[in-house]
């Protein structure tokens, strides 16, 4: 019997294209910078029309698009023009680069849309929607300019990010959690569960709870944003 080969892994940095969708104010007159990951199996391009209602004339929302896209209809065959194609930010595989390279790709999309330097004044909102909210939340706790506020929107803080030097990154910015009534990702025995464990960890949190499903509610979104706009 022949013996096992030995494989062996090997990981190498490579340049690639990513690409974001925006909307809004140019960076130059904004008092908000909006950074808003999309949830699995979506686009930047549509994902982002769902915060046209936040365009007042002095808000960008800038969407990420996930770096791994797939099929979504057709099969395993040949594709046609018709496949609906979809995005993913990581699975489990090469977990601790696909983390890293979202932490650098996120901190370069922000520098790319600002031109390189803050503003004074200009307010950084981070919004992850269901799978993206992990990416947020780990971009929030890692990177070396964090946002001021960390929205979630049907999902919730990764459990990585509850030990010691990912809370501390992440209690830098304000977190709102939100969640759809009838949700069947975020139903209230998981909310509860994720409340009990942000409380452990001594994270604070706003939670904020509306009729409706697995989706961004515009008047919802709109509601958020004002009262993150407003004066603390």
């Amino acid at each position: 019997m022949r013996d096992q080969p030995v494989v062996r892994s090997r990981e190498i940095t490579v340049p690639r294209t990513a690409r974001y969708a925006v909307l809004g104010a140019d960076a130059s007159v904004a008092d908000e910078l909006w950074l808003v990951c999309h949830g699995y199996g979506q686009l930047a391009s549509r994902f982002i029309r769902r915060f046209g209602v936040l365009d007042n004339g002095r808000r960008l929302v800038v969407a990420p698009e996930a770096l791994s896209r797939f099929y979504l209809s057709g099969g395993t065959g040949p594709h046609s023009d018709g496949d609906k194609v979809g995005a993913s930010w990581m699975t489990r595989e090469g977990r601790d680069a696909e983390i890293a390279d979202q932490v650098t790709y996120l901190d370069l999309v922000r520098e790319r849309e600002l031109g390189g330097s803050e503003r004074a004044g200009l307010r950084v909102v981070a919004l992850g929607f269901s799978q993206g909210a992990a990416t947020v939340c780990r971009w929030a706790a890692r990177t070396a300019t964090p946002p001021d506020d960390v929205v979630l929107w049907g999902s919730g803080v990764p459990a990585d990010l509850f030990e010691a030097e990912g809370r501390a990154g992440l209690a830098r910015a304000t977190i709102t959690i939100v969640v759809g009534a009838s949700d069947p990702i975020a139903d209230d025995g998981r909310v509860a569960a994720h409340t009990r464990q942000l409380d452990a960890a001594g994270l604070s949190y706003h939670l904020v709870r509306f009729d409706g499903g697995h989706e961004i509610d515009g008047r919802v979104l709109r509601d958020i944003a004002a009262n993150l706009s407003a004066p603390h």
